[in-house]
């Protein structure tokens, strides 16, 4: 069995050496296949991400030639990946590679076919940022919920993880942000077996390089209404 971990890559030249590093570092009990997608860096990202794939001719590195946001990087590395499952890992150390393990004991051993990882369960070190974004992402899941009768604490976290036929099942078209509201409505449509559990948190803040503003907020609300329907 192979585990797929999809990183999409937008500006991280600072952080995705030591991510890839931390992937590596970490033993899943199960062969691993690194995917990297670089959705049109301007940092120098992508000539990292050359260097990268020189030296490990195995990973699948993909290039965007135009911007078009996580939600498309991340299509691009669902194509590319040849595991039986597949987890998403962002490049920019917010999450720790090593709680991938937790994600997976629920797949390996049959009760899932769907794992989100948590940053509100308790499990972990939770950096303090921001409150108007904690806010709001506790109300962008709570407005999920209501529309997919999941209960899901966390519908925005990075950490999703997937049996490969889940993703084949589903059609997905968001570009964005608002990829995360789309699949998690598709899933719940797809009465998928959907598992959550505990990760921590070492959030940035702008200075930093976070990347989200309330614009991606206001089109999650958007997609949360249009994917109840579509």
């Amino acid at each position: 069995m192979k585990l797929s971990i999809v990183i999409p890559v937008y500006n991280e030249c600072q952080t995705i050496r030591d991510l890839v590093g931390r992937v590596l570092a970490v033993d899943y009990g199960i062969e691993k296949e690194l995917v990297l997608v670089d959705d049109c860096s301007r940092d120098g990202s992508r000539e990292v991400l050359k260097a990268l794939q020189g030296e490990h001719p195995d990973w699948k590195v993909c290039f965007h030639e135009v911007n078009l946001g996580k939600g498309a990087a991340l299509r691009t590395g669902f194509a590319a990946a040849t595991g039986e499952i597949v987890v998403i890992q962002d490049a920019d150390l917010e999450y720790d590679p090593n709680d991938i393990k937790l994600l997976l004991g629920p797949v390996l051993n049959g009760h899932a076919d769907v794992v989100y990882g948590s940053r509100f369960l308790g499990g972990g070190p939770h950096r303090v940022v921001y409150f108007w974004h904690y806010l709001g992402n506790r109300l962008l899941t709570l407005l999920s919920n209501m529309m997919t009768d999941l209960n899901l604490t966390d519908m925005e976290v990075c950490y999703k993880m997937f049996r490969r036929e889940v993703l084949q099942s589903v059609n997905l078209v968001e570009n964005r942000f608002g990829f995360e509201v789309e699949i998690t409505a598709k899933v719940a449509r797809g009465n998928w077996r959907v598992y959550e559990v505990p990760i921590a948190y070492y959030g940035r803040n702008y200075a930093e390089g976070k990347k989200i503003t309330w614009k991606d907020g206001v089109r999650a609300l958007w997609c949360i209404l249009k994917y109840r329907f579509v």
